[in-house]
Order: structure tokens, then sequence, then C-alpha cells
């Protein structure tokens, strides 16, 4: 009995490690990265091969110090395969991913912790201190900050970068705000306070998958004084608004035409109605009154870098709205944003 005893615990013990060996083939790294550079975001994939498992759990060694950015990760399905992608960002040292621990209904396994090795990435005058599989400028705009300067505000695009970090070499006053990632994608807006005889941005940023510096170039002229006035940072905003003044002042002008030609009072209706719509555009701005003191802000975000002060009580015209803040010149070619609770009592 103690023989048939002994050769059943084997049989239970080689079925149990081979169940083990069988559910810890289920998941396994299908990305690891051999190496990285200092504050690169990078993605590290785990693959359920063929896997049953409709929603397993996926942590990763909390005790330690190297974490993802998001907890939940970008899920993929291909066939019965499904592929889960976490970031992470590199530091100034080789990086440790910790043991990652899966459970679900039928499994409770772990994936073994890896190292990956910090590259030396030898940088550029130019370089921006941004690393990223893509980045776009999608539009800009350049305003008068004061006397002397010009401001350009950049709204980027990129993929796994480390947007944060961006800075520009010989540049006194810079910022990055309204930073929103979703998974590899982000997007943020850069601005800058350049001298008004600069007439062009010019940075780097290192591509991760062309393994390159990429270069990034804007012009930096306001065009006209109207564009300083806009809310929105497509500088194409100013150009479609004097197409549409140009577009009813020739309808004014072809229905009185036809009006006096005809004498059909169908064209002068359209004629009034034309130039009724064309008036519209030239009503004066609201005047508001911003407090002494009030700070004003170069962007109307909560974390905005404060351009100066109003020095004394200020009546001038409110050029835009957004959210809580309202867009003012505080002198000739001095504009930026008010927050709401600064403007004077009634």
């Amino acid at each position: 009995m103690s023989i048939l005893r002994s050769v059943w615990f084997c049989v239970v013990l080689v079925l149990t490690f081979t169940s083990y060996l069988s559910a810890q083939s289920e998941y396994e790294y299908s990305y690891m990265p051999k190496k990285v550079y200092e504050n690169q975001l990078f993605p590290v994939t785990v693959v359920g091969v063929d896997s049953s498992d409709e929603n397993p759990t996926l942590v990763f060694d909390s005790s330690s110090p190297t974490q993802p950015l998001f907890e939940i990760p970008l899920q993929v399905k291909n066939g019965n395969d499904t592929f889960y992608t976490y970031y992470f960002k590199a530091g100034k040292s080789d990086v440790r991913i910790p043991i990652l621990f899966i459970s679900s209904d039928t499994h409770e396994l772990s994936l073994d912790k890896h190292y990956i090795s910090l590259a030396t990435l030898k940088p550029q005058k130019d370089f921006s201190g941004v690393l990223a599989a893509d980045m776009k400028i999608k539009n800009y705009q350049v305003s008068n900050f004061d006397e002397s300067s010009h401001m350009v505000t950049l709204s980027i695009e990129a993929y796994e970068a480390n947007i944060e970090d961006m800075s520009l070499k010989n540049i006194n006053e810079y910022g990055i705000e309204d930073i929103k990632r979703d998974n590899a994608k982000v997007i943020a807006e850069f601005y800058a306070v350049l001298p008004r005889d600069q007439k062009e941005l010019t940075f780097t940023y290192f591509n991760t998958i062309k393994q390159r510096y990429i270069p990034i170039s804007v012009s930096v002229e306001v065009a006209n004084a109207s564009v300083t006035t806009q809310s929105d940072l497509n500088p194409k905003v100013d150009a479609f608004k004097r197409l549409k003044r140009y577009t009813l002042i020739t309808f004014a002008i072809f229905f009185l035409l036809m009006f006096i030609w005809k004498r059909d009072f169908l064209y002068l209706v359209l004629g009034v109605i034309s130039i009724i719509t064309l008036l519209t555009f030239y009503i004066p701005h609201k005047k508001i009154c911003v407090k002494q003191g009030a700070p004003l802000y170069i962007i109307p975000t909560t974390i905005s870098t404060i351009g100066t002060r109003i020095e004394k009580e200020l009546d001038t015209m409110l050029l835009a709205e957004h959210g809580e803040y309202k867009k003012v010149e505080y002198k000739k070619g001095i504009i930026g944003w008010i927050k709401n609770e600064d403007l004077c009592d009634d």
C-alpha cells in the first residue's frame, strides 16, 4: 500500500507541475526593449496566448519603485490572443521591470522581472529633451507679448513621448501646459517667449523608431494685430474671417446693384441682410473692468505662468472668453488672460 501511495503521490505531483507549466506558457512577454534612453517612455507588452481567460488581473509587484504610467494596460485582441501593453518611463539608471502577477478564475501565475539597459544618447545643441516615436506641431500661434518680445504657443501631438521634459536652450521663459496622455498618445501646449528680432523657432527631438534627431521649425512672425485677439490656436481663423467679410461685402454690392437694375425688392432685402450680417463683424467688443494687482496669465489654464500684474484698475475691451478666464489687452502689444474673480465688483 505504501508503494502504491507513493506512486500515486508522484503522479499527482507530475500532473500539478505539468499544469503549472502549461499555465505559465499561456502568458509571456511579446515585447521587451533591450535598451532605453534616460527619460524615454517605452512600451512593454504581455500576450495571452490562446487564453480562455476573459478578465484576468495583471498587477506589477507594488513593492518595486518602478511602476507603469497607467495601472490598466492597453488591450488589443488578435484572434484568440490578447495583447496587454504597459508604458514605463526610464530614469537615470538601468530599468528593472518588476514581477508581474497574473490571476484569473483558472490561473495564478507570475512573469519574472526583467532588466533593461540604459543607453547613452549624445544630445545635439538644439535638442529639446523630448524622445518620441513621433512628434508633430498640429498648429501654433504667434502673438505680441510685450514691447520687446513675441510669444509662440505650440499645440503638440506626440506618441511615446516624455513631453513634460521639453525645454529649449537659450530661452529664458518657456513652459509646457495642459498635458493630456492617453496610453501612447500625448497632447500638450508649449509656449516660449522670444525676442522680436527672432524670426524662427527651431529645435529637435529624438525619434526612438528611426534612432535619429528630427528637426522642427516654425516661423515667428505676427501677420497682423488681429492674430493676438483670437482664442483659437489655429492661425487660419483670421484668414477665414476676412474671407467671410469680403464675401459679404461682395454680396451686398451685388444685390444692391441688381436692385437698381431690376427694381426687384427681393434683391434689396438680400442686400440689407448682407449689410446687417456684415455689421456684426464690426460691433465693438464689450468693456470690462479689471482689479488692481490682478495677475495676467499667458495661457488660460490653472498652471499657467503669470506674465505680469495689472498696476492699477483697468477698463479694457473683452477680446475672448475661455472657461473662467477672459482675454484682454493690458497695454499696447501686451495681451493675456484674467480670471473672472479678478474683475471689478459691480
